[in-house]
């Protein structure tokens, strides 16, 4: 087995708002095109920001997607999310919503109420998963994956794993996949470190949630940097400088076309047009703003 090297270290660009509630720095597309980065096709990252108190709790609004899954992981707050397909709930830190949109849903999402209320430090990241072109027409669903159910493997005086999706070691994630994607975060200690094994052409990246770290015993990636490792090689060590959260990325690219157009992703442009006649025509059917 190779070591799978570092391509990339970035920093983040600056924030921007979506909605009013969500102040991101995004990686995918606007620095990592979706073909480099595929089964990920958009990140936005919601680095430490402290909203006030307000009884009218911020979010985006209605708004629709086809052709892909939305995850979501909480880091500091909470959010609440309602779809078209019966799908919601509230996430708080540590949890994770895993909503497939496929075939079309209408989804909002926004501050918990209560949250809201008294304010506080807000911190997530959100991403975007491709699917299949066989997979894209499929029913819509939605998994609420709370902390507790994440699978949790002991690295001793290093910290421990946080299994999300796929694999590391011997363990299993609790989230399912329509292809493969290994999803975790790395809780080191100051010190620490910990292994990890991807095959050589999976998409792999590292986002440094907290603390500092050390690649390869090489490069340095500070809190909010982004890593991006070449597609060859299978293994690479972290090491934590500090207490350090980090989330770990690495999925088999998907190798077929992707055609986008805002809140659609699919295969052809007709695919696209179809995704739009089909929310016009109210076949996404209805979710109160």
């Amino acid at each position: 087995m190779a070591t799978k090297n570092v391509e990339i270290i970035v920093s983040p660009r600056p924030a921007h708002f979506v909605g009013d509630g969500f102040r991101v720095h995004n990686f995918i597309p606007s620095i990592f095109n979706m073909q480099r980065m595929d089964p990920f096709i958009m990140m936005d990252y919601n680095s430490k920001f402290n909203f006030g108190p307000t009884s009218t709790p911020r979010g985006v609004g209605v708004h629709p997607h086809r052709g892909f899954e939305t995850v979501t992981i909480a880091y500091q707050g909470k959010v609440e999310h309602h779809d078209s397909a019966g799908g919601g709930g509230i996430i708080a830190e540590g949890d994770v919503q895993w909503m497939t949109a496929a075939s079309g849903v209408l989804h909002k999402e926004y501050h918990e109420t209560e949250w809201a209320k008294t304010g506080g430090i807000f911190q997530m990241v959100q991403l975007w998963v491709n699917l299949l072109a066989k997979d894209k027409m499929s029913k819509p669903q939605y998994q609420a994956i709370a902390n507790s159910e994440m699978v949790k493997i002991s690295l001793g005086e290093n910290g421990f794993i946080e299994l999300i999706s796929g694999n590391y070691q011997d363990e299993k994630g609790p989230a399912t996949t329509f292809s493969p994607v290994n999803m975790m975060n790395a809780k080191l200690n100051s010190g620490g470190k910990a292994a990890f094994n991807f095959p050589a052409n999976f998409n792999t990246l590292a986002l440094v949630i907290e603390g500092k770290i050390t690649v390869n015993g090489q490069e340095e990636a500070a809190t909010d940097h982004f890593v991006l490792f070449e597609n060859e090689g299978e293994n690479f060590i972290l090491e934590a400088m500090e207490d350090s959260i980090v989330l770990i990325l690495s999925g088999e690219p998907l190798r077929e076309p992707i055609v986008s157009h805002g809140p659609f992703v699919m295969n052809s442009q007709e695919e696209i047009h179809r995704a739009f006649d089909d929310y016009n025509n109210g076949k996404f059917g209805y979710l109160e703003d």
